[in-house]
């Protein structure tokens, strides 16, 4: 149970409430939907309809007036449930905490109430074949020419483009006065003439699929720039942050679901005498230590969510690194138990546990690597020097 010291009944309220629209889901629909290559819209429609995609972003634009710590009990719930909403982490969690802190009032009325609804999304495109988790190795660039902005360069790895109405992409301005680049956001419609994209296969049990795009020249008008010009560093990490809180609360999410169905199986598996498999201390405790650790980095996602939406960027960025390291390290090991408490039914079709294995290192790999979050904190937080 959770303390109401820790999460007030509002936010008790509202897992009570995720909970069960996930439940009237499931696994079940999730898994056709994967199967037949569809997308969760009925699920994301209703989510959407009862206020939960919004919940994070303001109440004049029509969302719930929250804030990460609220969206993150979404994603989580849903995620127990066995149908989590990856999107959540991109359209509402960046790109619309991005626009509703620094976009213009245009942009705000334009793509919010959309994004809160769920009748509109939106894909964030960051990552690079050739920068890795090396933000600062970005090439993607945008020059002006007259008005208009115009963007040439290649991103790679970016969920979700096909249903998204536009993509928030990462580029790079030059200086004027140092000569140098910084980093700056542009929404760049799905229709923009010079922005393609290609398919990447993945060996990964979702809905939402894989992109490699290339802007080609792309021609934006000038208020397809979020945000200040020379405050592209600060918007950016202002949208960083909540992604690692998000993905954390999809891994918590996913341990969850995997810990659960172990349970269930260990309650009522009998082969041998004495009762369910479950009464052996070798099938309990690494299950009950799972539960543990989730529930440990539970409590760092909540004071990542917590900071961050107290205005603490800072504080959040040391908190929000350690919740997603903390989450993704114990979700990998609840979906390995799990599947081990089940044999070789957890490798079967019919229980849906193996799908998770390949699911479970996601939030290992994105959208940082648990490396760059121990280098991260070795010297952000340790005072050790960098070793790149």
């Amino acid at each position: 149970m959770t303390s109401a010291i820790l999460e007030p009944q509002e936010h008790r309220d509202l897992r009570a409430a995720v909970a069960a629209l996930g439940a009237r889901y499931g696994r079940e629909y999730f898994t056709a939907v994967v199967r037949d290559g569809r997308h969760t819209d009925e699920l994301w429609a209703e989510a959407g309809k009862a206020g939960y995609l919004g919940v994070n972003l303001p109440e004049a634009y029509g969302g719930g007036g929250g804030g990460i710590a609220e969206l993150a009990i979404v994603l989580e719930e849903l995620g127990a449930a066995g149908c989590p909403l990856l999107m959540l982490v991109v359209s509402p969690a960046i790109c619309g905490t991005v626009i509703a802190r620094f976009g213009t009032e245009e942009q705000k009325r334009h793509w919010l109430p959309g994004l809160a609804d769920g009748t509109r999304k939106m894909a964030f495109g960051i990552t690079e074949p050739d920068a890795g988790s090396n933000s600062h190795r970005i090439t993607t660039t945008a020059r002006r020419d007259g008005g208009d902005w115009v963007l040439s360069g290649r991103k790679v790895f970016i969920s979700g483009v096909d249903i998204a109405d536009a993509t928030l992409v990462v580029g790079r301005t030059e200086d004027a006065r140092t000569g140098k680049l910084k980093p700056c956001l542009f929404i760049v419609p799905r229709d923009a003439e010079g922005f393609q994209r290609s398919h990447i296969p993945m060996e990964l049990h979702a809905p939402e699929k894989q992109f490699e795009l290339v802007l080609d020249d792309v021609r934006l008008p000038a208020d397809a720039l979020v945000g200040d010009e020379d405050a592209g560093l600060l918007q950016l990490f202002a949208g960083l942050n909540p992604e690692r809180v998000m993905t954390a609360a999809f891994a918590l999410g996913l341990g969850r679901q995997a810990v659960a169905r172990a349970v269930d199986y260990a309650r009522t598996r009998q082969v041998w005498k004495g009762g369910a498999i479950g009464v052996h201390q070798a099938i309990a405790h690494p299950l009950a230590q799972a539960h543990i650790e989730l529930e440990l980095a539970r409590l760092m996602t909540q004071k990542a969510a917590a900071l961050y939406d107290a205005g603490d960027d800072e504080g959040a960025g040391e908190a929000a690194n350690m919740a997603k390291y903390a989450a993704a390290e114990a979700a990998a090991k609840a979906v390995d138990q799990a599947v081990h408490t089940l044999g070789g039914n957890g490798l079967s079709t019919e229980y849906g546990l193996a799908q998770m294995l390949t699911a479970s290192r996601v939030a290992r790999i994105a959208p940082v690597s648990r490396e760059m979050i121990l280098n991260y904190v070795s010297h952000q937080t340790l005072g050790l020097p960098k070793s790149y």
